[in-house]
């Protein structure tokens, strides 16, 4: 209890919000050219020091709590208390979703903020690996990442990517295990697959769909992403059109019998409520007692369609997720004996944190607006639910709870 005694008093006779304010400013506002402007900031550097001095001679353990003052609200800290008490382990690698996780199209203009990126560069010099994963494909989540964290930082050998929703691990500085294929070890049989649907799928496009959705540049996965705002009603209209365009292809890929795409949108639609509600929505529903073969069926259980509305409708292997791709990325990095934050929204993300929950091996978070798979998840662990756009305050927990282990 003596830790929960030392916060209340951090938080009940001191300033915390000024202190906090204050080094948010010194972080994030880095002193200009003009010496106004400069000696401003140094004022406020001063006071800063003078608080946590302040903190570091009413507490026992002071630099601890100045610190903690500095970069945690009171609930942010209490929390991070509450979770080491719960697990006594700190984070020692962050796994972490870009698009609607770290920035939102809604709230942050699509931007990562810059109060997030500072926190991981206070995570990197922590010496926490970064690992980011997302669908994008990597060239993508290379330009952001250099661009927000610097070419240093993501070249520094603790920052590795899994992309494509886990079918490939790119971790700079690792000679021959810097860029890993994991596509690569899939049976030709399913390989076999991609390659047909890859080859058709924009050749033989509907006329309903051509100029409404384009082809995503993967190394692997299939994924089609609609020519309209996404979560617009143009964008649905597409995706929903698709994702049964999709499953066709599957199904003519997988046989010569001319009922394969019965067969697909049958497997499919018996285990994603989502993708059975669009199918029905567009009188797509095979007849309820279709039989599967055998060894279609065999095909099936290796690859997955997926379908994320009016964003996207994708055809990948179960082999493949971000929880392979994390596995990998970890082993890359050297992070023998895990304890990870994982933060996304959507069903690809809940792979890891299921993983993660399963293994006993890290925490899950996740922004309100997320899928309901993976709020159900997060709040029935440990609550790690943050409003939109606003990663950073559960990156704060996450380094106050560093903070707090000895």
């Amino acid at each position: 209890m003596e830790r929960y005694d030392l916060l209340y008093r951090l938080y009940g006779n001191f300033d915390a919000d000024a202190v906090r304010d204050a080094q948010d400013f010194v972080d994030l506002l880095p002193p200009l050219g003009s010496p106004v402007a400069l000696s401003h900031w140094q004022a406020v550097d001063d006071e800063l020091t003078a608080k946590k001095d302040r903190i570091r001679r009413a507490l026992s353990d002071g630099d601890r709590y100045a610190e903690l003052a500095a970069r945690a609200t009171r609930d942010q800290a209490f929390t991070a208390l509450d979770l080491y008490t719960k697990y006594g382990r700190e984070v020692n690698a962050l796994v972490l979703d870009v698009d609607e996780t770290l920035r939102s199209a809604g709230q942050t203009d699509n931007e990562i903020p810059r109060e997030v990126l500072h926190l991981l560069t206070r995570f990197h010099e922590q010496d926490v690996p970064i690992v980011i994963c997302t669908g994008q494909t990597l060239e993508n989540v290379k330009g952001f990442a250099i661009q927000g964290l610097g070419n240093e930082l993501v070249h520094s050998g603790d920052v590795s990517i899994v992309y494509e929703a886990g079918t490939g691990v790119f971790t700079p500085g690792h000679g021959s295990d810097t860029k890993r294929l994991l596509y690569e070890t899939l049976d030709d049989s399913v390989q076999s697959v991609f390659e047909s649907v890859r080859g058709r799928v924009i050749r033989d496009l509907p006329d309903a769909l051509r100029g409404g959705v384009h082809l995503q540049g993967n190394e692997f996965n299939v994924t089609l992403k609609p020519n309209f705002e996404t979560g617009s009603d143009d964008a649905e209209a597409v995706i929903d059109g698709a994702l049964v365009y999709l499953l066709d292809l599957l199904g003519e890929a997988l046989t010569d019998d001319p009922a394969g795409p019965d067969w697909a949108r049958a497997y499919f639609a018996a285990r994603d409520p989502e993708i059975r509600d669009v199918l029905d929505d567009r009188n797509g529903l095979p007849d309820p007692d279709t039989e599967i073969p055998a060894a279609v069926e065999q095909t099936l259980e290796r690859v997955t369609v997926a379908y994320y509305h009016a964003d996207a409708a994708e055809l990948s292997a179960v082999d493949l997720n971000k929880a392979a791709g994390v596995r990998a990325a970890l082993d890359v990095l050297g992070v023998d004996d895990p304890f990870v934050l994982v933060m996304g929204d959507s069903k690809s993300d809940l792979d890891v944190m299921q993983w993660a929950a399963e293994n006993e091996c890290g925490l899950a978070a996740a922004p309100e607006h997320s899928s309901p798979g993976v709020l159900d998840h997060v709040r029935e662990t440990d609550e790690l639910v943050f409003p939109r756009g606003d990663a950073a305050s559960v990156l704060r927990t996450a380094y106050a709870l560093n903070l707090l282990v000895d």
